[in-house]
């Protein structure tokens, strides 16, 4: 038995960051054992453990997603941390030690800010000598520079983070960072510098992409760095007026337009420093987890261009920056240009609006290995000009920056194009994952948008640990909705953005905790957020009572279905549902997690108000949206999907309102026309309310509109729009087309939950207690999927044979149960692990058509013959569509097809299309034999 994946606030070894009360969390493997009997936690200040502060004793009541150490913390104080764990069958363990190491807390500072008296649009280093008069035991430097900065010690870079302190509502909180600086500090002479860039700051930065100085006008630090000696003496560094300030080789630079650093520059006079006014109030540890380096590519190909370029293709589109080793002669000038898309085999950046997206380096003769400093890029393609000589590919490297999140999911199928799509999405999600969950990381925007984040923040839970990185952005949210009476602005950090409260945007607020809840089975994240949430529903409802009071949301700007392709003007973004519905929805919804949220915080009154509110909205969608015999009155995918996902739909209307979608596909060929709030649930609903072969079709459909047709375009991250690129790779417009975009990425929650199986349970979170439903379809040969989740590893495989035998393989995590759901399987014809089911001893019941199971922590393979065949044969039955878009069948009809006539499955009608060959006889000549003929032929084709 052995004790893994030991966090403390799901981070693993955390140094200076604000804990509150810490919370450890560990996963147990390599054993048989099924379940945890007992643990003991022991906390000390060395790892020894000789000097123990805390020992919980080996106590029952210990569960391994969150134990909150009830110690009073230290300031700048190193715990380290074990676990003993004791198993049902004997076994026991004792854990490595972890450790989490408390920042300044309440101490004072000794460093003062400090302001380079220069001017203020010049980047700067502030710097200092100082001299050690002893071994040293330990040093921390805790740090905060604005804009950007970064520190070096000795000529040393300190830590492997970029661009902090990150990006947080400046006005309202600072974040600074701690470093463990020992290694780089010597007894005797020491130097320390701190480079200071724009950020978003005071660079140019915003939603019109033009403006500055948004947060400050000038350059500001304020460092402290306390040194132990061996002896348990201390002194203290701090920044102060003895610092000086000079000139940067960093020239110019932004995050949108990039950086200009010549180092040829030195720096012949120095500035003075001032102390700065900004006090310490608005001083807190960090919640930011670090940006750091995480991958790196190499080009997969150097582009000679029909322009005449040298394009870099790294063959993928990713964020950061491109590292490169240079020794060209002194004085060269060369420069990078980014891009995603090349456009006529040409370099193209015309789709990041304003943002130049460059690096400008001018060599000094010495050999150098270079990066950027203070901007990053969004980026597939990199135009080089100026390079002296030969370009060597092997020179240079693609740094993939993002947040430093623990990938805790994989998935795979049959289909590479559905690979690819999964990919897609976790591309996206890294390359908008920079301490803010971002709407796009390359253009003149990057800002943090709620409504993306929202609607992928169930994809990122499963993709990724996000608790903490969710945790700073519900933070900050809440910062903001104080200054707005509840309201929930646009974009978090507003960065200035006027206006907010938009339905599905600012209901992230409720969402995104509920789902970090769910998936980690912390209460921390809603005992955080909670008047975050609560503040935002009682806006909705001040706004509801102030129009009437009806329980139904009909006033304010509301975003509607995002760029949704059913909109009545071809040219707007809104989609065509009902924004009052959307927004009536949402009320729901909302109130209902809050009252969710409640109830697990033991908050009962409030639990049964926002219960009663959720009710009285539910009933007054009812009365204003749908017809007395259950017709729901908007006829829209976006529409249905919502009402059946929030539950808006009154049981007896349910199989009414399910046939209504089934209607509306047809209509629209089984196509999306989905935007930015139908896109996540519509697959969901199909898959849970009996109509999974459509939500496979969707999935599968590779022509426009659909996920994989980005895919067979070449797409390596999820698109904006869904045809941002045209069939003939022509870009489809400038102004707002980001090629790295994850929202619609949502449908991978989708194939975790439904096509794998696995989801989290509501009165079990954090997988202690997880539903094992997979949804196959014969269009997959077979699908595997890994969720390292809070409580352990859970496998998720399943597999057709050539006859349609199904093949299941699920792992369950120990101390986790699951309720296993087989469809279509006879419990007396199960096999599992090599014998009957009844043999088994393992519960099962017959639910219908469907097996279900009470599995242990274990593995378990499963075989059984389907009740109903999964292998779908096609016939001249067979909607015409489908029919055309399979090579082999197609080739068939074109056989029989009078001389001249041809069958083109892009440009068929949707009625027509869906319309069975058979039935379209009169259209398409053929007789009653030549169909019969055809049919015995096409019964031998299975549908993949």
């Amino acid at each position: 038995m052995k004790i893994i994946r030991m966090k403390t606030n799901r981070i693993v070894n955390p140094l200076g960051f604000s804990l509150g009360k810490p919370r450890f969390s560990y996963v147990v493997t390599e054993t048989d054992a099924k379940k945890q009997v007992a643990a003991r936690y022991e906390v000390s200040r060395d790892e020894s453990f000789t000097t123990t502060v805390y020992d919980s004793g080996k106590r029952e009541d210990i569960d391994s997603l969150a134990f909150e150490l009830p110690i009073e913390l230290q300031p700048r104080t190193r715990y380290y941390w074990r676990v003993e764990v004791w198993a049902d069958n004997g076994d026991r363990a004792v854990s490595e030690s972890a450790w989490f190491e408390t920042a300044k807390l309440d101490e004072p500072w000794a460093g003062k800010w400090i302001v380079p008296e220069m001017d203020k649009d010049v980047h700067p280093i502030l710097s200092r000598s100082f001299e050690l008069t002893g071994p040293i035991a330990s040093a921390r430097a805790y740090v905060c520079g604005l804009g950007l900065y970064e520190m070096r010690v000795n000529g040393a870079k300190a830590g492997d983070e970029y661009l902090a302190p990150h990006f947080n509502a400046y006005q309202k909180w600072l974040q600074y960072q701690t470093y463990d600086v020992t290694d780089l500090l010597r007894q005797g002479e020491n130097r320390v510098s701190v480079s200071l860039g724009n950020g978003l700051y005071k660079g140019r930065f915003g939603f019109d992409g033009y403006s500055a100085e948004l947060y400050g006008k000038e350059f500001t630090l304020l460092c402290e760095i306390v040194v132990t000696y061996e002896d348990g003496s201390t002194t203290v560094i701090g920044s102060d007026t003895d610092w000086t300030a000079a000139e940067s080789p960093i020239l110019g630079g932004n995050l949108y337009d990039g950086e200009i650093y010549d180092a040829t520059f030195t720096s012949s006079e120095t500035f003075a420093v001032r102390e700065g006014d900004f006090g310490y109030d608005r001083l807190e540890a960090r919640l930011s987890l670090p940006v750091v380096v995480k991958e790196e590519l190499k080009p997969i190909e150097v582009i000679r261009t029909p322009a005449g370029e040298t394009v870099l293709d790294m063959g993928q589109n990713m964020v950061g920056w491109i590292r490169f080793r240079t020794s060209a002669p002194k004085g060269t000038v060369f420069k990078l240009y980014h891009g995603e898309v090349l456009q006529d085999g040409n370099f193209y950046r015309e789709n990041l609006r304003t943002a130049k997206a460059e690096y400008a380096y001018t060599a000094d003769g010495n050999e150098a290995v270079v990066r950027p400093y203070f901007t990053f890029y969004g980026f597939r393609y990199v135009k080089v000009e100026g390079w002296p000589g030969e370009l060597n590919p092997s020179d240079f490297t693609g740094c993939v920056l993002y947040s430093d999140l623990e990938e805790i999911g994989s998935f795979e199928t049959s289909d590479p194009l559905v690979n690819r799509l999964f990919l897609n999405a976790l591309w996206g999600q890294k390359g908008n994952f920079l301490d803010v969950p971002t709407d796009c990381p390359q253009r003149d925007e990057r800002l943090g948008w709620t409504g993306d984040a929202q609607v992928f923040s169930g994809t990122a839970c499963f993709n990724m640990d996000s608790q903490a990185f969710f945790g700073k952005y519900g933070y900050d949210m809440g910062l903001e909705q104080e200054e707005r009476g509840g309201m929930v602005p646009m974009v978090v950090p507003a960065a200035n953005v006027q206006g907010g409260g938009s339905s599905a945007w600012a209901d992230a607020a409720t969402i995104i905790p509920w789902n970090v809840y769910l998936h980690n089975g912390d209460k921390a994240i809603l005992e955080q957020q909670f008047e975050s949430m609560r503040s935002w529903v009682d806006f909705i409802i001040r706004a509801d009572e102030g129009s009437g009071g009806r329980r139904l949301w009909t006033v304010g700007f509301h975003f509607g279905d995002w760029l949704a392709l059913d909109g009545s003007n071809p040219d707007s973004s809104m989609g065509g549902t009902d924004t009052d519905f959307i927004a009536s929805a949402y009320y729901r919804h909302s109130s209902q997690l809050v009252a969710k949220a409640a109830r697990v915080l033991g908050k009962d009154d409030l639990a049964e108000y926002y219960g009663l509110i959720s009710e009285e909205v539910k009933t007054a969608i009812e009365d204003e949206f749908f017809s007395k015999n259950g017709r729901l009155a908007l006829e829209t995918q976006t529409a249905y999907a919502v009402a059946l996902y929030m539950d808006l739909v009154p049981e007896a209307y349910k199989t009414r309102v399910v046939e209504g979608l089934r209607k509306r596909l047809k209509i629209d060929r089984n196509h999306l026309k989905t935007g930015f709030v139908g896109t996540p649930y519509l697959n969901r609903v199909l898959s849970e309310n009996g109509c999974n072969d459509l939500a496979y079709t969707l999935l599968l459909n590779d022509d426009y509109p659909s996920w994989l047709y980005a895919v067979k375009l070449g797409a390596t991250t999820i698109w904006e729009r869904w045809n941002s690129i045209l069939p003939d790779g022509k870009i489809s417009g400038t102004s707002m087309n980001s090629l790295n975009h994850y929202a619609y990425g949502a449908i991978v929650e989708w194939m975790y939950r439904s096509i794998a199986g696995i989801n989290p349970v509501e009165d079990a979170p954090g997988f202690r207690r997880a539903e094992l439903a997979p949804q196959p379809d014969f269009r997959l040969q077979w699908a595997k999927t890994e969720l390292q989740s809070s409580a352990g590893l859970y496998k998720s495989e399943w597999a057709f044979d050539e006859e349609g035998r199904l093949t299941f393989h699920f792992v369950i995590p120990f101390n986790a149960t699951a309720a296993v759901r087989l469809p279509y399987a006879d419990m007396t014809k199960i096999q599992i692990n090599g014998q009957s089911l009844t043999l088994s001893g393992i519960a099962g019941t017959q639910q219908g058509d469907e097996t279900h199971l009470e599995l242990t922590s274990g593995s378990y393979l499963i075989h059984y013959v389907p009740i109903k065949s999964y292998i779908k044969r096609l016939s001249t039955k067979t909607p015409l569509i489908e029919l055309l878009r399979h090579p082999a069948a197609n080739e068939l009809i074109a056989k029989l097809l009078p001389p001249g006539m041809e069958l083109n499955p892009d440009t068929l009608s949707g009625s027509i299309g869906l319309a069975s060959l058979r039935s379209l006889s009169a259209y398409y000549p053929m007789e009653e034999s030549m169909l019969d003929q055809l049919d015995s032929q096409l019964k031998e084709l299975p549908v993949r």
